[in-house]
């Protein structure tokens, strides 16, 4: 929960850390943000997720140096898994995506975001940058930038969006992997939460922004 909820791929972060650190303030807002919701979502979900509290502590292996062959193996490994797992994935991302924008399906998706975007007090056009976001966060990532440079974007609207495009749910080939390991039942209502989590916070933060003055 808290992986696909609050820890964006390094792609996404390295965008909307450049953007954020423009603005004076949404920096040290988005992580303040972003730690208050892992820690309260976390310790929430310890109390309903059933579990026992693990030992901390592990015993540390004797420290030798490594061996060249065991760190190729090991890399060629991981590597091979990526290719064969995830790669494909992402190949399927872009088709989808692709198929989108040719059959028009994706400008419908647009349109019916565009009244949470209101609420959100963001223009009509972030509802973009969610759509393709979920297709791959780097992209939701590259639509803020675009939105950005066109100075679309006050800096309130540019920290609730990228504060809700970070909680926003994880791209498809994430989370074909997390049904993969957790089942569609427990994906689900996953994807289902983070995605009421993410509006939920974007709109709070938007609001106590706009009373405060806060970036304004």
């Amino acid at each position: 929960l808290l992986l696909q909820l609050d820890i964006p791929c390094r792609a996404q972060m390295g965008v909307i850390l450049g953007l954020l650190s423009e603005v004076s303030g949404a920096l040290l807002v988005w992580t303040a943000t972003m730690c208050g919701v892992f820690l309260l979502v976390g310790l929430l979900a310890a109390q309903v997720v059933p579990g026992e509290r693990p030992m901390f502590y592990m015993e540390l292996p004797p420290m030798r140096l490594p061996q060249l062959r065991n760190v190729l193996v090991k890399t060629l490994t991981r590597m091979k898994w990526y290719f064969l797992e995830i790669f494909p994935l992402f190949l399927a991302a872009s088709v989808i995506l692709w198929a989108g924008k040719l059959s028009g399906l994706l400008d419908g998706l647009v349109r019916v975001m565009r009244p949470v975007m209101a609420a959100l007090g963001l223009p009509s056009e972030a509802s973009a940058a969610f759509i393709l976001g979920f297709f791959r966060r780097d992209f939701g990532a590259a639509g803020l930038y675009d939105l950005q440079t066109d100075g679309l974007l006050s800096p309130v609207q540019l920290t609730v969006a990228a504060v809700t495009l970070t909680l926003f749910v994880p791209c498809v080939a994430q989370f074909l992997i997390m049904q993969k390991e957790r089942g569609w039942k427990v994906s689900s209502v996953i994807f289902l939460l983070v995605t009421a989590l993410a509006f939920g916070v974007g709109y709070t933060l938007n609001q106590v922004l706009l009373v405060t003055g806060l970036l304004s």
